[in-house]
């Protein structure tokens, strides 16, 4: 999971659009105008909050779902969880970030886990000649 962490990390180097304009969302006279440094501490906060609460739970219980399938199954099941729980996550704030929806909040939640899930399904592949769990 260190691998996603990371991964999904380097996804916010660029950040989302939503947190953007949220931060830039203050007039310039107004006392708060510095809340664009607020994304330095925003930033790292969402990358933990998704590693965290979407993406080990969703690579786990992926992995396990995709059992007796394929890599290119594990990774679909670990998507498919992956969004559930985001979209969860998202609703359970009561999302509300400068006016955008919670559709574009999701779909850009759901991209950057799903590369960092990528990461993680590479690790986690079938490498032949490998133990076998006693089916032989």
């Amino acid at each position: 999971m260190h691998l996603s962490g990371a991964v999904l990390l380097l996804t916010f180097l660029v950040p989302p659009l939503w947190m953007l304009d949220a931060g830039y969302a203050t007039p310039p006279g107004d006392p708060t105008a510095d809340a664009p440094f607020a994304l330095l501490i925003a930033v790292p906060l969402a990358c933990v909050s998704l590693h965290v609460m979407v993406q080990i739970p969703a690579g786990i219980l992926g992995t396990w779902l995709g059992r007796n399938g394929t890599t290119p199954v594990k990774y679909g099941s670990a998507v498919l969880v992956a969004s559930a729980l985001s979209l969860l996550l998202l609703w359970s704030l009561g999302w509300n970030a400068g006016g955008s929806s919670i559709l574009t909040a999701w779909a850009d939640a759901v991209v950057r886990g799903s590369v960092g899930l990528a990461g993680y399904m590479w690790v986690m592949r079938a490498r032949p000649g490998s133990v076998r769990h006693g089916r032989d």
